[in-house]
């Protein structure tokens, strides 16, 4: 096993040995896959991004695909850290962006100021080999800002089918290996009841895709069942009539407070006959202000693994990464991300 300096312990405290339970059944999914995912790592030279990838191709369960216009350069400083990248193309590849330029810029040809600005890109041009399908993952961020990441999605990747909001979610592994997903968390700020339904939709996706649960779908308040009389209650219930609609097989209910829609007991009281109360898995929070402030009391106080946020909603995964991540966070990101191109994969007739 490969040891990060100075981070052997990426995720600390009581939740920390679950997460590596957790990355470690990510693993063992993927190494009995057909094909290994290629993760693109976009800062290819980064020197965190650099030790993720010789981790990941030492354990083989993905490709990682280390994104940089001279592979010299990259083996180069990778040799200046003391890690070893294997030559063996299945195992780890160096990938030019500059290949796609074409591809990116006929992918904006209706947004030339856009073009512009991003055609010598890698962060952009990665993105255009996602949506070619040249590589089944994007991880990118440990040197941008969240607001690139999302452009690029958008952008150049796409909105899933039947989805029109770009949002995000985190897994909540407790201490006993419960997980959790919480959206949305980083990006949309006051949703509207279709975007609601959308975040819905997408979370349960995610969650899917990353424990193998079918996802339980909460739409959380500070009503249930229309105890409290309120606009913002009214903008849940009207999501919940959309997600019928559009997603009639998913248990999902709202609204919902969330000890009614956590614990037995109190679901059974407050909410009879509910498909989820008492034992939702996916909490859909109804603003960004109570979704992110809800997971880092269940991280703070809880003493639950935050892990993400997984951008949700686009056409192939593309997640961003925090500029305070470590090596192991990448690593843990790019095996989530492979996980799901994976159940994507295998849920496409």
């Amino acid at each position: 096993m490969l040891v990060e300096p100075h981070d052997p312990l990426p995720f600390p405290g009581a939740a920390g040995p679950a997460v590596r339970r957790l990355t470690q059944r990510w693993a063992t999914q993927l190494e009995g896959a057909a094909r290994r995912p290629r993760v693109a790592l976009v800062e290819g030279t980064d020197p965190r991004v650099l030790w993720a990838a010789a981790r990941l191709a030492q354990e083989q369960a993905v490709t990682p695909v280390l994104v940089a216009e001279e592979p010299a350069a990259v083996r180069d400083r990778a040799a200046d850290l003391g890690l070893k990248l294997p030559e063996d193309p299945s195992l780890l590849e160096i990938l030019r962006p500059s290949r796609y330029t074409e591809t990116l810029a006929a992918l904006l040809g209706e947004r030339p100021r856009l073009a512009a600005q991003v055609l010598d890109d890698p962060l952009f041009l990665t993105a255009a080999a996602l949506r070619r399908h040249d590589v089944d993952v994007c991880v990118a961020g440990s040197n941008r800002p969240t607001a690139d990441v999302l452009r690029a999605g958008l952008r150049v990747v796409g909105l899933a089918p039947g989805i029109r909001t770009l949002s995000s979610s985190f897994l909540m592994l407790r201490p006993d290996g419960g997980a959790l997903t919480y959206a949305d968390c980083a990006v949309v700020v006051d949703p509207d009841a279709g975007q609601l339904a959308d975040i819905a939709r997408a979370a349960a996706a995610t969650h899917h895709a990353l424990t193998g649960d079918e996802a339980r779908v909460a739409l959380l308040s500070f009503s249930t069942r229309g105890s409290a009389a309120h606009p913002r209650v009214d903008v849940v219930r009207e999501a919940l009539s959309v997600l019928r609609t559009a997603a009639p097989g998913l248990p999902v209910d709202g609204d919902l407070q969330y000890d009614a829609a956590a614990d037995p007991d109190i679901g059974a009281a407050k909410a009879p006959g509910s498909p989820v109360a008492g034992r939702a898995n996916t909490f859909v929070f109804p603003s960004l202000e109570a979704g992110n402030i809800g997971y880092k009391v269940a991280q703070r106080v809880g003493g639950c693994a935050a892990i993400g946020p997984f951008l949700q909603g686009l056409a192939a995964p593309l997640h961003d990464l925090s500029r305070g991540c470590t090596g192991s966070d990448i690593a843990a990101l790019a095996l989530a991300g492979g996980v799901q191109a994976l159940t994507t994969a295998q849920e496409t007739p």
